[in-house]
């Protein structure tokens, strides 16, 4: 059951960092580089190693959005997951609200609308009116003539606007790797553990009523959104080329993570984020990742994971936390220059 949007969107932007950070630019008119992403079959990423002693760790560091006409070369991924007693999911978060069937279909009416701004104030109104012509202008790109998105909150449209133009510029949100890995593994009989932070919502229509009436300074996260579907969707559609054909380099070198940053902090800094307990959700969703490798690594000879790729590639990422504990983390470049 989908619950709180804005608790969704906290999930999506903790699991998938899917904005580039890009520079500030004027609004006078679409300027994006053409978009062109890869197709046919393509390798994807090498897998980075976690050891400790004779144990090891596989990890793949997914990526959103990808090529939508990529086919995945899965030959390498499937080899080390038949050959591990267990796969890990990447981070997750489920919202569930304390209620039975029949509790959740009245709490139904009172999730419509809490897209919307407080007090039916419109995005114009909540806008600047730079930013709103901005807007204006993307909107009709992507969008076409929605009336009804006119009232949601600014993060709300943003999400939306992001994924119609990376919709249009041949990318999608998945690209199917998750669904493969878990595939693959039931193919072989690995067990498949979720590494997932399950939050219960003990008053779900008093949280649904607190955060209709909450507001939230999310302009930040709608004007660095703006910036990337205006101006950065060529440098998105590089970051899912070079996942594609395994180019590690590049990769390092494309940003990845401010613009998230500042969507996700329109929640947790909200005023209703304390009161609803989602303040120290990445910190939680962190800490059952982490516990499940522990665990994972001490009772498996080899273990596959998914990652995000920020997290394996940040110098503050999952990877790095877990060599500051004592993993031994090697990169795929690591691997091959240690091979004989």
């Amino acid at each position: 059951m989908r619950f709180v949007p804005a608790v969704l969107w906290l999930a999506l932007c903790a699991a998938s960092p899917v904005f580039a950070q890009t520079a500030p630019a004027p609004a006078t008119s679409v300027t994006n580089l053409e978009s062109v992403v890869v197709s046919g079959v393509q390798p994807g990423p090498g897998l980075w190693k976690v050891s400790k002693g004779d144990h090891v760790m596989w990890v793949l560091g997914t990526l959103s959005p990808l090529p939508d006409h990529m086919q995945w070369k899965t030959d390498e991924v499937e080899q080390t997951i038949a050959a591990s007693q267990e796969v890990l999911s990447a981070p997750s978060i489920s919202i569930k609200p304390k209620a039975g069937f029949f509790g959740r279909m009245f709490l139904l009416p009172s999730l419509i609308g809490a897209r919307k701004n407080p007090d039916g104030v419109t995005l114009q109104q909540a806008l600047p009116a730079a930013e709103y012509a901005r807007w204006e202008t993307l909107k009709q790109q992507y969008i076409g003539s929605d009336r009804g998105i006119e009232s949601w909150r600014p993060l709300f449209a943003a999400v939306e606007l992001y994924e119609k133009a990376v919709k249009r510029s041949g990318m999608n949100a998945s690209g199917g790797v998750k669904d493969t890995v878990r595939e693959l593994a039931k193919k072989h009989g690995i067990k498949m553990t979720s590494a997932r932070y399950e939050m219960l919502i003990e008053q779900p229509r008093a949280a649904v009523k607190t955060f209709k009436t909450s507001t939230m300074e999310d302009k930040e996260c709608f004007s660095q959104t703006l910036n990337t579907v205006e101006h950065g969707l060529g440098q998105v559609a590089a970051r899912a080329n070079a996942w594609a054909v395994g180019d590690i380099e590049a990769l390092r070198s494309l940003p990845m993570g401010d613009q998230r940053e500042a969507c996700i902090q329109a929640i947790t800094g909200a005023g209703f984020a304390e009161k609803l307990g989602f303040k120290d959700v990445p910190q939680k969703v962190e800490a059952i990742w982490m516990s499940a490798v522990d665990r994972a690594m001490g009772s498996n000879a080899q273990t596959f994971a998914l990652l995000p790729m920020e997290e394996v590639l940040s110098a503050k990422g999952y990877l790095a936390k877990l060599k500051a504990k004592g993993y031994v983390v090697q990169s795929p470049e690591e691997q091959d220059a240690a091979a004989p």
